[in-house]
């Protein structure tokens, strides 16, 4: 025997007018929108004005980007040219993705930096740009620049942004806390 029981109503349920249950005058309210969008930039495009909001990407840009977008990753360099990162791992630890992978280093001649990253890599197949890791960094060797360039690919295995690409794609050399040089490393453009 089936037992129907009586269905909870609620103080604010709503209602539907008569008006609303007909759905055909909401129907062609939405066809009117669509229509005269589509109308308007069928009209720009044959009088030659652009129409819809398109971007012909890599030829043009997007013009109305937020000053602060983030974008691709950059490690900055000490005045020596070594990556300004002492591979502390806060980056990889705050990453809601978890898309870095640090492998540290040691350099016992290195006495005010001995950690390093021997390999730094982040996968873009699956990071969120947040921004997190630019945050959580407190050697200020982590920055993420406006644009992307080649980010969009085929295949996952290229989407892997490895040391030497986030080193010398925009390098820079600006950080909040720098460093001295290594007793005896020679800084590139000093005295011999």
């Amino acid at each position: 025997m089936k037992v129907s029981y009586p269905r909870k109503r609620y103080w604010n349920e709503p209602s539907l007018t008569a008006w609303e249950r007909a759905y055909l005058p909401e129907i062609m309210r939405g066809l009117a929108v669509t229509s005269t969008v589509f109308l308007r930039n069928m009209w720009r495009w044959i009088t030659g004005r652009k129409g819809a909001l398109t971007t012909y990407y890599p030829e043009e840009t997007r013009a109305d980007y937020a000053p602060l977008n983030r974008g691709k990753h950059i490690l900055t360099q000490r005045p020596d040219g070594k990556p300004q990162c002492i591979a502390c791992n806060m980056c990889a630890t705050v990453c809601p993705a978890k898309v870095i992978e640090i492998e540290a280093g040691f350099d016992p001649t290195d006495v005010a930096h001995p950690k390093f990253p021997i390999r730094f890599e982040i996968d873009y197949s699956r990071c969120i740009f947040c921004g997190l890791c630019v945050e959580a960094c407190p050697e200020d060797a982590i920055r993420m620049a406006r644009e992307t360039p080649g980010l969009p690919s085929g295949d996952r295995h290229q989407m892997w942004l490895g040391l030497e690409e986030m080193l010398t794609w925009q390098p820079q050399r600006d950080v909040a806390k720098p460093y001295p040089p290594a007793a005896g490393a020679r800084v590139p453009g000093g005295p011999p």
